[in-house]
């Protein structure tokens, strides 16, 4: 059974209004201006210490307890380029873009959370984080250049997770997901007559056989127990139906986890599609982007992390959930600061809230927000009291 304190009790209203809210006014990478402040001003309004426009548009507020650590509690702001396919009373009001993936469920949460942990009296300081920029474009990174990670002993982040049902927490040490890498490759060919492809160097089938091909590097050169994905997720060519043109773009994604098969693909990927394409009388040109890391939980932080979600579901709703090949900038905070990421069930399938994350038909049960926010306060607490018996 769900364990909720009085205070997020008394505050669960407000918090599904502010993501409904948040869900008829998403914002893109870096654009969340409408969020920030809302959040900004909720904050404020509650006494908290309030810094904005950290990594850009990003807010950090601050619980400054007795001396001791300090947890960072971090939310993602931003929404995605999609044409929302809902008829909720809460749809997106922005033509193309929408939250597919729960980021206004997060900053609710976090928000509802800072709030609670004011009059908490903590051992330790608290900074909850409001990142923007988390879908691919940087954000993690701009935060930690504007200082945002100075002085943080823990790092812990939650993500609804529809793979999940409501009432559960998933919490895994070790991998969970994984590191996240962009491919472009341009296909070089010779345009010509439709009609004529003997004339023409064709850059379309070149493209077509690359595509096929690159599979093969997964199928063929990684070990079946190796986690590892290229998927290629556009092609752009020509213009006319009875033309070949000069060139086809690709453009796809890389996932790993071990580090150096990571560091390996780069160079697998060229040698393929150069090939294939020198074969057709084409060349190839292959970039690859790296992207953020995998994301990797500290096993001690981890099991604080378990602790907490103990708390708020019971042992029994804990569960270990299988890696994932999505990506998170989680993973760069990671590499400077020990900390886990976790996942909050938020699935109903009977409410036909089950639809996968990034699709135009997502949505989630609400009643994962009090459990969401909930953890958040009990994983702050819980590091808090470890780090500060750790440090004696």
């Amino acid at each position: 059974m769900t364990r909720l304190s009085d205070d997020v009790r008394a505050l669960q209203a407000e918090m599904i209004a502010l993501r409904r809210e948040l869900h008829q006014h998403p914002e893109l990478a870096y654009a969340e201006t409408r969020t920030a402040a809302r959040v900004a001003a909720l904050l404020e309004a509650a006494g908290l210490e309030v810094r904005a426009g950290v990594g850009g548009t990003g807010v950090i507020a601050s619980i400054r307890g007795r001396r001791g650590p300090a947890v960072l509690l971090r939310a993602d702001m931003d929404a995605l380029p999609i044409q929302e396919d809902s008829e909720a009373s809460y749809a997106s009001l922005v033509p193309g873009r929408m939250h597919a993936c729960g980021h206004d469920g997060h900053v609710a949460m976090a928000v509802t959370a800072a709030r609670a942990l004011v009059g908490r009296g903590l051992a330790g300081s608290v900074r909850v984080l409001f990142q923007p920029a988390e879908e691919g474009e940087g954000g993690a990174q701009a935060v930690i250049r504007d200082g945002g990670l100075e002085g943080v002993d823990v790092v812990m982040g939650v993500h609804l997770w529809n793979e999940l049902p409501v009432g559960t927490i998933g919490v895994k040490e070790g991998p969970l997901m994984a590191a996240v890498d962009r491919l472009r490759i341009v296909i070089h060919g010779r345009g010509g007559h439709g009609g004529k492809p003997h004339r023409a160097a064709d850059p379309i089938v070149a493209a077509a056989q690359v595509v096929v091909a690159l599979q093969t590097v997964v199928a063929r050169e990684v070990s079946p127990i190796e986690p590892a994905v290229v998927t290629i997720g556009s092609v752009h060519g020509g213009q006319a139906f009875n033309v070949i043109p000069d060139d086809v773009v690709l453009t796809g994604t890389i996932r790993t986890f071990d580090p150096a098969l990571r560091r390996s693909m780069p160079e697998r990927l060229t040698r393929v599609a150069r090939g294939v394409a020198e074969a057709l009388r084409c060349r190839a040109e292959v970039e690859v982007k790296a992207g953020n890391p995998p994301v990797i939980n500290h096993p001690d932080i981890a099991e604080i992390a378990r602790r907490a979600a103990v708390r708020v579901v019971g042992e029994e709703k804990v569960v270990r959930p299988e890696p994932t090949m999505g990506g998170e900038d989680m993973a760069v905070y990671f590499e400077q600061v020990p900390g886990c990421f976790v996942f909050v069930g938020s699935s109903n399938a009977a409410r036909g809230l089950d639809q996968p994350h990034h699709s135009p038909r997502f949505d989630f049960d609400e009643d994962a927000l009090p459990i969401g926010c909930e953890f958040l306060i009990a994983a702050a607490e819980e590091a808090i009291r470890a780090r500060g018996d750790a440090k004696g």
